[in-house]
């Protein structure tokens, strides 16, 4: 994690910025279930690529299911939140982050990322996941 910020006291907002490395680091192994443990099942994913606002966690997996088949979930060597900034209040937490993925042979390509999180007995989970592609960065 590069550029952490903290501004909430305590080790609560170190546990939302390792639950989002815990599940980038899911991604490059390949572990869904890994991954899938940091979404709420109702979470919402507005990403710049996706074809529309997805609204549950179903929705979510039919697009994966749908693109994996199509042999494109992405390939890459690394995935990074930077610049991150959490901030918490009781068991529910925003995160600001700039998710840097690099492809194999690519350049670095910078997406500004918004995470709203709740806490359960479990864990942080994400409900609400926002991001867009970041086209000129400078």
């Amino acid at each position: 994690m590069t550029g952490f910020d903290v501004t909430t006291r305590g080790t609560t907002a170190a546990d939302v910025a390792a639950a989002i490395d815990d599940m980038y680091d899911a991604f490059l192994a390949g572990d869904r279930a890994r991954f899938d443990s940091h979404l709420h099942p109702e979470v919402t994913t507005w990403e710049t690529h996706l074809p529309g606002p997805l609204r549950t966690r179903a929705e979510l997996d039919a697009y994966r299911a749908q693109r994996d088949a199509a042999g494109a979930r992405p390939s890459l060597d690394s995935l990074s939140a930077r610049e991150m900034r959490v901030d918490v209040w009781g068991d529910t937490a925003v995160a600001r982050y700039v998710l840097v993925a690099v492809a194999p042979g690519g350049p670095p390509e910078h997406t500004r990322v918004t995470d709203v999180l709740r806490r359960s007995a479990t864990g942080w989970a994400i409900v609400h996941h926002h991001a867009e592609l970041v086209r000129d960065v400078t």
